[in-house]
């Protein structure tokens, strides 16, 4: 889930499919993609930082690029929205699955 060139459709996209397929609050896992660089993947953990999340990073076979996923509960399509932008504007590089 790069961000696509229009990206507020594609959030309306995915919102829209978030409220069809889950009663809110939900568990809800994010993964992302960051080149392995302690920097990035602490910031891409503090923005997750105080919310009860389960953070697991895996390492590439390489140890190029390291895989983050995040487990939280969220309260409602906004605000998963809300943290994949901030993500997004926080971390460089950060590819959203």
């Amino acid at each position: 889930m790069s961000t696509p060139p229009n990206s507020e459709e594609f959030y309306e996209k995915l919102k829209e499919q978030l409220r069809e397929t889950a009663n809110w609050p939900a568990e809800y896992l994010y993964k992302f993609i960051v080149k392995t660089d302690n920097k990035k993947i602490a910031k891409l953990e503090a923005i997750f930082n105080n919310m009860g999340a389960v953070i697991n990073t895996i390492a590439s076979k390489n140890g190029k690029y390291t895989s983050v996923s995040v487990n939280l509960l969220m309260r409602n399509p906004d605000a998963v929205i809300e943290k994949y932008k901030e993500v997004a504007e926080k971390v460089e590089g950060v590819i959203s699955l």
